[in-house]
């Protein structure tokens, strides 16, 4: 194997491919990536058997051949070249690695030892459109569970409604649902993704259109945009029935500044989290009233201008479910709805009707 590229381009997907790398696995082989040189392209693939990357890079290719070097190592040399053209030659079993001025040989392991991210890439089921793996996905992410003891929960729904996607996720307090405006072609109606493989799509990709992969022999969905593909599994639960918990009427409503909102909430969680971290809103004529005490330090009021429509009402919430939504939803204008202080809070941006964040509240 030889091969000529700009070091700069092998900085960039080097840093994508290693999100794939994981330091707990037992398997030596999953500490590399594998660099395969063929056609006109340096295709580097990474994997911790739970998800995989395959980036692709322009480059001048001498000989054809593939080899696996250590992930960390190799990205680490790579970052410390020069801005140049840089030579990788494998030479008796040991990478080459030159510049006009640096000289590094890296030893390897054969590529035989590396596993295969996918048989083939399947049937091509979706296409959204510019930014939405960003822009969306930023919105749902993280009201996904982080707890593998129900999987359904640690996964994104995605169900197809026409030529739009409805996208959801919950880990049974809260829940985050937002439509998707793109084509697919593919037979399926509901497809349920872990939630970390789209945090990697929304991580990895830029703006640009995506492509999703399905490859039903093995439950395999790929990610697809620019020459890089991002490899995972469908998850094989059942996702609650999320349309029984979404309200369909409301007693209150405020429209309210997220920005200023936040930083009541901000400065409220101070005391909350010496008193098992709840927060209470009074939704008033006059504005919203952001609340926390604790017995052992004292209590903080903050008020918010607000807009309020209906009947004065009042809510308790945990903090951190009212923070993560609140720094995850970046438009400025929100509304938030309820039917009394047992039942759902809803949040909606402002002339937006598709997406909705709903958090269950505390009993007080």
């Amino acid at each position: 194997m030889k091969v000529i590229l700009l070091a700069e381009n092998l900085q960039k997907k080097l840093s994508f491919a290693n999100k794939a790398i994981s330091t707990k696995n037992q398997l030596p082989i999953l500490s590399h990536v594998l660099l395969e040189a063929r056609g006109e392209s340096l295709v580097i693939s990474s994997t911790d058997l739970e998800i995989g990357i395959e980036t692709t890079i322009p480059a001048q290719v001498e000989k054809e051949g593939a080899t696996t070097v250590p992930a960390r190592l190799f990205l680490e040399i790579a970052n410390s070249l020069p801005q140049d053209k840089i030579t990788l030659e494998l030479i008796n079993g040991s990478l080459e690695i030159t510049s006009k001025r640096t000289r590094t040989i890296l030893q390897t392991t054969p590529k035989d030892e590396f596993p295969m991210l996918y048989e083939e890439k399947g049937e091509k089921v979706a296409q959204f459109i510019k930014g939405d793996i960003k822009t969306t996905f930023g919105k749902i992410l993280f009201a996904a569970s982080s707890e593998t003891t129900r999987p359904a929960l640690s996964g994104i729904l995605f169900e197809k409604k026409e030529k739009k996607f409805v996208v959801v996720a919950t880990d049974g307090y809260r829940l985050s649902l937002d439509e998707i405006e793109g084509s697919g072609e593919g037979a399926f109606d509901k497809l349920l993704i872990p939630a970390r493989l789209l945090r990697e799509a929304a991580s990895v990709f830029e703006s640009g259109e995506t492509s999703l992969y399905l490859f039903q022999k093995n439950n395999q969905i790929i990610f697809e945009q620019n020459e890089t593909l991002l490899v995972g599994r469908t998850i094989e639960a059942q996702f609650p029935e999320y349309e029984k918990v979404i309200p369909t009427d409301s007693s209150t409503v405020v429209k309210i500044d997220r920005e200023e909102f936040l930083k009541a909430v901000k400065t409220c969680s101070i005391f909350a989290r010496e008193a098992a971290n709840i927060i209470t809103l009074s939704l008033q004529k006059g504005g919203v009233v952001v609340s926390a005490k604790s017995p052992s330090l004292g209590e903080n009021t903050v008020d918010v201008e607000c807009v309020l429509t209906g009947e004065e009402n009042q809510i308790a919430f945990n903090a951190r479910y009212l923070l993560e939504a609140l720094s995850n939803i970046p438009e400025t204008e929100l509304s938030f709805s309820m039917t009394g202080p047992l039942n759902p809070g809803v949040f909606r941006i402002q002339g937006n009707a598709s997406f909705l964040h709903l958090i269950m509240p505390i009993r007080t």
